[in-house]
């Protein structure tokens, strides 16, 4: 059997279209699902124009929220060290007063919160400037607890550029004032990494903006924030001090 023959039969058994007509409505289909996939973050790129700074010239807030981004044998992932980096420098420059770590503590042994607070402090951030969110198990619920959980009004966002409009987004669809600064990265496989993954996950941002469904986790009212600033919080029935998402054993 020639080539063109074996073309002819895997065509025709797998029924592909093969009229001017067919191909002209499998190329539109493909074109509506590229333009449907990409939708989300053409939305979360608006949403976030003008709100976007770097560090030296970001508005000063009270609060930077820092995103968790991995642990390696314990410490900080270079990704997350350079937001950490970029969060202690923020508040050695006067740009910020209290650093809300947000990171996953989903499980007793892995516990993102604890380790960026550790970093911090190593780079001269004072323990009681540095409040702990441990259940921002996603970008979403990291908004939401900041502004349920928190208090936290107006806010400083601190991540890598390929997440920052994504952040941005919604946190102030969760009802923050904020501005982000993206950490600058070299190109490298997982920045391409990052960037690709985004596609998928302005997907469900999309859908947490519309649905604004409640975090894994909400649980009480901390006080961290404002006693960290120094103020009083409205409800006094607030408990103290900061609740992991895991008890301890």
């Amino acid at each position: 059997m020639g080539f063109r023959q074996g073309v002819r039969s895997v065509r025709s058994r797998l029924k592909w279209p093969v009229s001017r007509r067919g191909q002209r409505r499998l190329t539109q289909g493909v074109m509506l699902g590229c333009v449907l996939a990409l939708t989300p973050a053409t939305w979360t790129h608006a949403a976030a124009d003008g709100r976007l700074r770097t560090a030296a010239d970001v508005p000063a807030r009270d609060v930077a929220v820092v995103f968790g981004a991995g642990l390696w044998k314990g410490r900080p992932t270079p990704y997350l060290a350079h937001r950490l980096d970029t969060a202690a420098a923020l508040y050695r420059d006067g740009k910020v007063k209290v650093l809300l770590v947000t990171g996953d503590n989903g499980r007793a042994e892995y516990d993102e919160p604890d380790a960026m607070r550790a970093y911090l402090r190593e780079r001269g951030v004072p323990d009681g400037r540095i409040v702990s969110d441990y259940a921002g198990f996603d970008t979403w619920d990291s908004c939401v607890r900041a502004k349920k959980i928190f208090g936290v009004d107006r806010a400083v966002l601190v991540t890598q550029g390929f997440h920052i409009r994504r952040a941005v987004t919604l946190c102030r669809t969760a009802g923050i004032d904020v501005y982000g600064v993206g950490v600058d990265e070299p190109r490298d496989s997982v920045w391409y990494y990052g960037g690709a993954r985004e596609l998928v996950a302005a997907g469900k941002a999309a859908l947490d903006a519309a649905l604004k469904p409640d975090p894994r986790f909400l649980g009480r009212e901390e006080k961290g924030v404002t006693e960290a600033l120094g103020r009083r919080r409205a409800s006094p029935a607030a408990p103290v001090g900061v609740e992991p998402a895991v008890p301890g054993p």
